[in-house]
């Protein structure tokens, strides 16, 4: 319980709050049913709540984790009521996530032995990847940071013009190709113009064509090998951008881009607008990559670094 004794940032918090609020909403309305008449957690309950968490899109291998560890608390404490199933989930869930989500970033700083320290974003299309790689670079340059994106998303020219336009707002500069242009080289070109500049971050959009595409995985390969040319390492993050109103097809897009190469970090979207946020918490435990980014709402400051405290806080907040 001490995890969740801390203060949080009001007004993101509020933000959160209100993103969460139809995951919350909808899970709080299945589980008042599964609990309906009855007043101990038993083996009916447990069903129930094993239905309601996999309807909330938490996946069925994390919901049996949650079961059981919530099984365990009831065959130790002999009894254990339905009015306290709220907070013995939002425990449980948190201390899932902390195994999970160690050494999280607290805001949207980066490493500063990394100069520029590169990001190459990946992710199917529609998925909120352009929009998300505008409000990083909107972020960074907030933190001071001297940012450079790169348009190696030469698939399709609405892609290329998308991130124009994020890059106009944000007054950062774009490298790019005409669309059918090799984006290795789109690559390649963004690193050199990142390092005579003296950037500190650089964001690569790449191809968000289908995920079972069997050229993805080369595709990925060929830009992070042109890439190294440049920068010894490159690339430091490969950020995979999920779609959170997809529920379980964000699980499947997870799968096949860990596959197609070495996923780093995640960052689920469009949490606003859905009842599916318990993605989240199935992602995270899943695929054990760390959740960075999440976003809630459309406005440009509406993408968050993830705090797993803050997050299960928001999702099992009981209105007052």
């Amino acid at each position: 319980m001490s995890l969740f004794k801390k203060i949080f940032s009001s007004e993101k918090k509020e933000t959160l709050d209100k993103g969460l609020e139809k995951s919350k909403t909808t899970f709080f309305s299945k589980l008042s049913k599964a609990v309906a008449g009855k007043s101990k957690v038993d083996d009916e309950v447990l069903d129930n709540l094993e239905e309601v968490l996999v309807s909330s899109d938490v996946g069925v291998s994390t919901t049996l984790k949650i079961i059981d560890r919530i099984e365990e608390r009831v065959a130790r404490d002999k009894y254990m009521g339905t009015d306290e199933l709220n907070a013995i989930l939002r425990e449980e869930i948190g201390a899932l996530l902390s195994e999970t989500q160690s050494g999280e970033a607290t805001d949207f700083s980066l490493a500063a032995d990394k100069k520029p320290y590169v990001i190459m974003v990946v992710g199917v299309n529609g998925v909120g990847k352009t929009t998300t790689i505008g409000k990083l670079a909107h972020q960074f340059k907030n933190q001071g940071m001297k940012v450079v994106l790169g348009a190696a998303d030469t698939f399709r020219a609405a892609a290329i013009d998308q991130l124009q336009i994020w890059a106009d707002r944000v007054s950062v500069p774009l490298i790019k190709q005409k669309m059918g242009s090799d984006p290795a080289s789109v690559a390649f070109d963004t690193l050199s113009a990142a390092v005579s500049q003296g950037a500190d971050v650089v964001l690569i959009d790449t191809a968000g064509r289908l995920h079972n595409k069997v050229n993805l995985m080369n595709e990925l390969g060929k830009v992070k090998r042109v890439m190294q040319k440049v920068v010894g390492d490159a690339p430091h993050e490969v950020l995979l951008v999920l779609d959170g109103s997809t529920g379980q097809n964000a699980f499947e897009q997870a799968k096949q881009f860990t596959k197609a190469t070495d996923v780093t970090s995640l960052a689920v979207t469009k949490l606003d607008g859905t009842a599916k946020g318990g993605v989240v918490i199935g992602i995270s435990d899943q695929f054990r990559i760390p959740v960075k980014y999440i976003g809630v709402g459309e406005g440009i400051e509406d993408l968050q670094v993830f705090n797993k405290y803050e997050f299960v806080d928001s999702f099992f907040k009981l209105e007052s």
